[in-house]
């Protein structure tokens, strides 16, 4: 436990309940830690159900092993993690691809729908999931929306908003999400102490870099004036606040961890 978390009685989740996608390794992982150790339950969802246990067993808390394109696999999650934990409170939807990189006519229509899938269609059913509906007709709202409070963050990127060489997919698909972002937090305000937000890391070291092109990797980080990659404790650190009560007034915005990088 960091001493930060240790010391301070602000940004606590004590008896929230959190699930991070694609918490079973990297970026996800270190979410899952700094929300546990700041009081939170974690649910790890992720395709590898090994790596998912292994984090949740670290953690305290549950895994849960699926595909967030597939909205039986979604459905499931949900299900799954209010019956064992009691509610669901915070989503971070951190679960995402690369894709191939490479310049526009060298990719095929796969290579952009396979992208989307998993980075805009995936976060759309796993938020569709957990926000629930207000009811009518004698029934009763349910989800963040029946409990009048909740957490949404959507772990976008930098490429989202200035667009990288060699990676239109994945590009195009994180500035998809950070509209999403906005146009959801439009639909429940007024709706309760619900918000939805996103970050947009610049390159962060992680093992997804090994599946770019070094050439690719030297430009990113070519654009950060600070001249290293982010830190996933930062990227942590981040989310930890939008996902705390104290976030409460914030929504609908994405916020940059780019060391400077962004020039829109």
């Amino acid at each position: 436990m960091s001493s930060a978390t240790q010391t301070s009685s602000f940004f606590r989740l004590d008896g929230r309940v959190a699930i991070v996608t694609g918490g079973g390794q990297s970026v996800g992982e270190g979410i899952a830690h700094r929300l546990a150790e700041a009081g939170a339950k974690v649910a790890i969802f992720d395709l590898n159900d090994a790596a998912a246990a292994a984090v949740a067993k670290a953690v305290g808390g549950i895994a849960v092993a699926g595909d967030q394109t597939r909205e039986a696999d979604v459905n499931r999650l949900a299900a799954e993690v209010t019956q064992k934990l009691g509610r669901i409170d915070i989503l971070v939807n951190n679960a995402g691809i690369v894709g191939k990189t490479a310049c526009i006519w060298n990719l095929a229509k796969f290579d952009m729908d396979q992208v989307l899938s998993v980075n805009l269609v995936g976060p759309f059913l796993l938020s569709r999931a957990v926000v629930g509906s207000p009811g009518g007709d004698g029934k009763p709202a349910t989800g963040m929306i029946g409990r009048k409070f909740g957490r949404i963050i959507n772990v976008a990127s930098i490429a989202g908003k200035e667009g990288n060489p060699t990676l239109i997919p994945y590009s195009a698909s994180k500035a998809a999400l950070i509209n999403m972002t906005k146009a959801l937090a439009k639909e429940l305000v007024g709706r309760g102490d619900i918000t939805v937000n996103a970050v947009s890391p610049a390159v962060i070291r992680t093992k997804m870099l090994e599946t770019i092109p070094q050439s690719t990797v030297d430009y990113m980080v070519s654009k950060i004036p600070m001249g290293r990659t982010c830190e996933i404790s930062e990227v942590a650190a981040l989310v930890h606040f939008l996902a705390s009560s104290e976030a409460s007034f914030t929504t609908g915005q994405c916020y940059d961890i780019s060391g400077g990088r962004a020039t829109y």
